[in-house]
């Protein structure tokens, strides 16, 4: 059963569903763009995130077939995953769910190496000053650019929003900013706002429909509102839905305030 949750943004929509459970129309989605469970023992409430491997495995095969499902032929799709783990064993999760994507029938365009520069925040070396068996471990994420049937964007408004610069910074496949921090927004596992922000702008037209199918506390959404997209969610986790509702209706005042102040600006102008 999905529950919406009533947001005083129409163009938003915000469900508590399980991805597995959720019913959205076929063919009705512009872009994705989303960064599920890692499978690293994060606590996230009811959601099991220490499954094995290949159940992890499964899981995604079954998640990334319902996003291939709502995806318009020449929707898009950023995922953004772990390059490798090596919680409970080393595993190229990248390329693995890279691959299921394929098998399903998306088809590849790009990776996008996104870094995190925290190599700092580093607990497991290996064997310390030995080669015996130390860990390699990059300070990366990933961010694979996916398509369904056809690359070249044919359906939306064909309106841009994004700079010169924008484009040509973005482009460059190598991104550095900072992650989020736990803490400030209340959620296990946030990513920063800069993540979907560029997704958005790079991949998609103003007014195109951008969903999340594990929306945790809401970035994706309020990054798809902040320029002109129309916004889903869906997120398993009632305690967080409440957080994304709670943060995009924040959003959406200071927006209101913003445009209050630049009318009476003008009204009073002298």
């Amino acid at each position: 059963m999905m529950r919406y949750y009533e947001l005083a943004e129409p163009e938003c929509c915000l469900y508590n569903v399980d991805v597995l459970q959720a019913s959205l129309e076929p063919n009705s989605i512009d872009l994705i763009v989303t960064s599920p469970p890692y499978n690293v023992a994060v606590v996230y409430g009811t959601h099991r995130d220490d499954l094995s491997y290949t159940e992890y495995l499964q899981f995604c095969e079954a998640w990334l077939a319902r996003c291939y499902e709502w995806l318009k032929p020449d929707g898009r799709f950023c995922l953004n995953i772990p390059l490798d783990k090596n919680k409970g064993g080393q595993q190229s999760v990248g390329a693995d769910i890279t691959t299921l994507a394929k098998r399903i029938g998306f088809h590849y365009h790009s990776t996008i190496v996104w870094n995190e520069g925290n190599i700092s925040r580093r607990t497991a070396w290996g064997s310390w000053l030995s080669a015996s068996a130390p860990y390699v471990i990059a300070p990366v994420e990933l961010i694979v650019v996916l398509y369904k049937y056809e690359w070249k964007k044919t359906s939306g408004s064909k309106q841009s929003d994004i700079t010169t610069e924008e484009f040509m910074e973005w482009t460059n496949g190598l991104w550095t900013f900072n992650g989020e921090s736990r803490k400030r927004v209340g959620h296990p596992a946030p990513f920063p706002l800069e993540l979907p922000k560029r997704c958005i702008k790079l991949f998609s037209y103003v007014g195109d429909v951008v969903l999340d199918p594990f929306a945790g506390s809401g970035t994706t959404l309020i990054a798809a509102l902040m320029h002109g997209r129309r916004a889903v969610g869906l997120e398993i986790e009632p305690a967080y839905c409440e957080l994304a509702r709670q943060r995009i209706e924040e959003y959406l005042r200071s927006r209101q305030l913003t445009l209050d102040i630049a009318e009476e600006r003008v009204v009073y102008e002298p």
